[in-house]
């Protein structure tokens, strides 16, 4: 692909369209005899005179009147292509986030925020591990894992979890001494996949956390994702540790049990990710402040 100089070309359009060297240059930031220079060297370049000069007066040739509309619409649509990838279309904002994240804790608040922002159409992209934070993927993430260079990373809250049974599971828990009456009952595990995490090691975790250790004759059963586990546990299978955001109100209330034993600090910390070329991008911002809100006020 055989391009003309594109700086002249940048120049070229500037005078054009202001109808004057001196404005150009002063919009530029160059000199004029700078802007006469990269004018000249486009005009050699296409072997064609673009301006007709009459003194200090000067106009549009046909040519180049011509070519100011095909210049002028090459180089708006490669402002807007990059202004697109840098930040995205106004109103329009893809979220990627943890599939847990957003079936439990996100989708049951997104009328609030359809409400405080209807301007904005949120697109949700549901993963089940880290997401990969590239434009392809989606415009700002949530995540435990932010890249460390060129993304904004808001803080969000730090994982907790807590044991929790359905309804007649704890019937028959209740009224017996903890921690002891959960060892006769299955103990559900998480275990993703492609973890390093050994069977167990949540509630091996959470034993130490409360300066006890668990039985080695506990029945655990493995689960690979944390909805598996909160599933069986509301279905009297099992108990799981489950952070607050995996439940809703709703489950909380009819559904689960909160066994009132401690809660531990698992050392996952969710942000909210997005490119640093993008920080002033309104829409992000909106979104940004009413997820910490959110965290705030569960």
């Amino acid at each position: 692909m055989k391009l003309p100089p594109l700086r002249a070309l940048q120049y070229f359009e500037a005078v054009a369209r202001l109808n004057s060297f001196s404005k150009a240059a002063e919009s530029l930031n160059v000199t004029q005899s700078a802007v006469s220079h990269q004018v000249k060297l486009l005009e050699e370049y296409l072997g064609e005179s673009l301006f007709s000069r009459q003194g200090r007066a000067f106009s549009l040739t046909e040519i180049g009147e011509r070519y100011f509309d095909e210049v002028s619409n090459s180089l708006g649509n490669l402002s807007n292509a990059s202004q697109f990838i840098r930040h995205g279309k106004s109103g329009n904002i893809r979220l990627a986030l943890y599939s847990s994240l957003a079936v439990k804790w996100l989708i049951p608040r997104l009328e609030d925020f359809r409400k405080q922002y209807p301007e904005i159409e949120l697109t949700l992209h549901m993963v089940a591990d880290d997401p990969d934070c590239n434009q392809q993927v989606a415009d700002c993430f949530i995540t435990v894992k932010p890249p460390k260079r060129n993304f904004v990373s808001e803080f969000l809250y730090a994982e907790k979890l807590y044991p929790v049974c359905g309804q007649k599971l704890w019937q028959q828990i209740k009224d017996k001494p903890l921690p002891e009456a959960l060892w006769s009952h299955s103990l559900l595990s998480v275990q993703h996949s492609n973890s390093s995490d050994y069977l167990g090691e949540d509630w091996h975790r959470w034993c130490q956390y409360g300066g006890f250790e668990l039985p080695k004759d506990v029945k655990i059963s493995h689960v690979s994702h944390v909805l598996l586990a909160a599933e069986a546990a509301r279905y009297d299978l099992g108990i799981a540790l489950i952070d607050y955001y995996i439940m809703t109100d709703q489950e909380r209330q009819h559904n689960f049990v909160h066994i009132p034993m401690h809660e531990f600090v698992t050392g996952d910390k969710f942000y909210f990710v997005y490119k640093q070329t993008r920080a002033k991008q309104t829409d992000i911002v909106k979104l940004g402040r009413w997820l910490k809100q959110q965290c705030i006020e569960q």
